[in-house]
């Protein structure tokens, strides 16, 4: 199985939707990897060297590759498609709708409404994404060292409720999950199961 491919990055096309193939060089053979629109900022220009790690998905009409910007991030990918029903196409429209971490984050927080903005992605199939990966990402977590999101947050009884509602005014995920670690540590907020207040407060932090 090939791990990753090293080469110089000569093409990116954008097919439309979260569907990105990035063309490399190497050793004068070219290679097309299906990436998320999230990797492409990161790519370097046309010429120079890269490193992608690659999943190959061998069918009987086609091989496709996929292409991540870590391990980690190729792992979850194949947590993602070890679910019942989703297939390479959603698992990598997952990952370029909420992003790595708070991909993890929302899943290990049970959060199917914030899985369910991903085209595709209705509330049966999050819920069985929380189902069957939510014990095994938690544990894959601790295990692989990555950083635990900060103590601080909503309790979960109204956690979604202001994520969906800051998502509604425009905010992003990433922006959300900073501003509501960050305001249950900075204030007494931390088990008011207050909704309204979670929101002023988040908005006022971001709107600082």
């Amino acid at each position: 199985m090939i791990s990753y491919l090293k080469g110089t990055l000569v093409d990116i096309q954008k097919l439309g939707g979260h569907r990105v193939i990035v063309t490399l060089d190497v050793n004068q053979v070219g290679y097309d990897l299906q990436v998320t629109s999230r990797l492409t900022p990161d790519l370097p220009p046309f010429g120079e060297s890269v490193q992608i790690f690659t999943h190959v998905q061998i069918r009987d009409d086609q091989t496709v590759a996929f292409g991540f910007s870590s391990r980690p991030e190729r792992e979850l990918f194949r947590q993602l498609v070890s679910v019942s029903g989703i297939g390479p196409q959603m698992g990598m429209a997952l990952l370029d709708t909420l992003g790595f971490q708070e991909l993890i984050q929302a899943i290990v927080s049970s959060n199917t409404r914030l899985l369910s903005r991903t085209p595709g992605v209705g509330a049966k199939t999050a819920e069985r994404i929380v189902l069957e990966l939510k014990s095994k990402l938690a544990e894959w977590r601790l295990q692989s060292g990555l950083a635990m999101a900060p103590i601080g947050g909503p309790v979960a009884a109204v956690q979604e409720d202001v994520e969906m509602t800051l998502l509604a005014l425009g905010y992003t995920s990433g922006e959300i999950l900073q501003a509501l670690q960050a305001v249950g540590k900075e204030t007494a907020l931390t088990k008011n199961a207050d909704t309204e207040e979670w929101i002023r407060a988040a908005i006022t932090w971001l709107s600082r």
